[in-house]
């Protein structure tokens, strides 16, 4: 198999849909020797910031000198950024190599068991493990979660420490609808007698994360009780036991990647306690402020104004919103628009359009993305207008502003296609 043919073969296990569950991932590692117990793992998961904070964590540990594997997704450039060393996508000939030892045992889980086929998630993760921990191995691994923790494909390793980025209602038609059952699932990242580091800000959702930390011995760190963030516009003082760090000033913008990075912060400094790693503070400072991450309220270009931002569920419309107020004070833009099915579009452009000017509706190549007609009879906007071919749209467009928004798969579509 020739790298196109691996993607070929990776990417047609996307019509076995999600499947949640960890036995088929258990019965592959076992047969690959289980390579996911070789990594020093840090799991990370959350509804909206797991990104951001896997990049923050990546970026100080490699200017400390570490050698670090991320696992992340969606990709937005390209497919192998999904298994990344350094910040860097792996090579082709590496996906070549991994697909051609991970699909006879994909094809033997068919045939040797009743679990049923592995998803196309199950094959990258299992991909990510096999390589980290056999292949190539490194000093640290960062794995971002799929969707949830309890069944995702990912909660299949012992993490050195856990983080929990937010909990917010996303994915309701397969972890629950309400903030109370997202949480008993998500609640899972917790191991243990390993330290978790959680930013949860539904009363109701924390009271269930805290139960999780004490029915498992663990170390629960929290943001707003043994975190805290003191933010002075575009600067902000971290604050953890005995640590303070003053006029921290991130590339990345709006209040929720202040909060972000404080969580890499403090995962960063407990592995500094521990023992696993030698932190110099000037080094990992500087890792966290120089950090950028595609498809996040990313501009784009200048003139006219473009943003780019994957806000795919009422929580990050939320923080893109505020930013756009606070940061470039904006009080409206052009928005366009395409989402996939399964969100709560409705919600979402609700709130979209107290800062559009006109709204328009798009779609795009992906299985799941809803139609622009569906999207636009969601919209109770009178200036709307749905875009048949967004590219052309997009180059041709010369208003004040324009937003770039609704999914990080069409964030992904949009950056491949589009020369800005």
């Amino acid at each position: 198999m020739n790298y196109l043919d691996s993607l070929y073969w990776i990417h047609e296990r996307t019509k076995f849909g999600i499947k949640p569950g960890v036995k088929r991932m258990e019965w592959m590692l076992n047969r690959l020797n289980n390579p996911q117990f070789n990594i020093n793992g840090i799991h990370v998961g959350g509804t909206n910031g797991k990104g951001s904070t896997v990049a923050y964590l990546r970026s100080a540990l490699v200017d400390n000198g570490y050698e670090v594997g991320t696992f992340t997704s969606p990709f937005i450039e390209t497919f192998n950024e999904r298994i990344s060393l350094n910040g860097t996508p792996i090579s082709d000939d590496a996906i070549v190599a991994l697909v051609q030892k991970v699909k006879p045992v994909s094809e033997a889980l068919e045939i040797e068991t009743e679990l049923g086929t592995a998803t196309e998630f199950e094959i990258i993760t299992t991909m990510m493990f096999l390589y980290f921990g056999e292949i190539h191995p490194v000093d640290f691994v960062i794995v971002e979660a799929g969707l949830g923790i309890k069944n995702d494909s990912t909660n299949v390793f012992k993490p050195i420490l856990s983080i929990l980025t937010s909990i917010g209602l996303d994915h309701v038609d397969i972890l629950g609808d309400t903030y109370v059952d997202i949480a008993k699932d998500k609640g899972a990242i917790v191991k243990p007698d390993t330290p978790v580091i959680y930013a949860v800000k539904n009363e109701d959702a924390l009271k269930v994360i805290r139960d999780f930390v004490e029915q498992q011995n663990a170390e629960g760190i929290e943001l707003d009780r043994d975190i805290s963030v003191i933010s002075q516009g575009d600067e902000f003082t971290y604050r953890y036991k005995n640590y303070e760090l003053e006029t921290l000033i991130l590339n990345m913008l709006g209040e929720h990647q202040k909060e972000n990075a404080a969580l890499a912060i403090t995962a960063l400094i407990e592995l500094n306690e521990s023992g696993l790693v030698e932190l110099d503070f000037n080094k990992m400072i500087d890792g966290i402020e120089s950090v950028n991450w595609t498809g996040r309220i990313e501009k784009v270009k200048d003139q006219p104004l473009m943003i780019i931002d994957g806000a795919h569920n009422l929580e990050s419309v939320e923080a893109l919103i505020k930013t756009l107020k606070d940061y470039y004070k904006l009080e409206s833009v052009d928005i366009l628009y395409a989402a996939i099915k399964g969100k709560p579009i409705h919600s979402m452009v609700d709130q979209l359009k107290t800062v559009a000017s006109t709204f328009y509706v798009t779609d795009f190549d992906f299985p799941k993305a809803c139609t622009k007609e569906t999207i636009y009879d969601e919209i109770r906007f009178e200036q709307k207008e749905t875009i048949d071919d967004f590219v052309q749209f997009i180059e041709n467009y010369n208003g004040s502003g324009l937003v770039i928004t609704g999914s990080l798969y069409f964030i992904s579509e949009v950056k491949s296609k589009v020369n800005f």
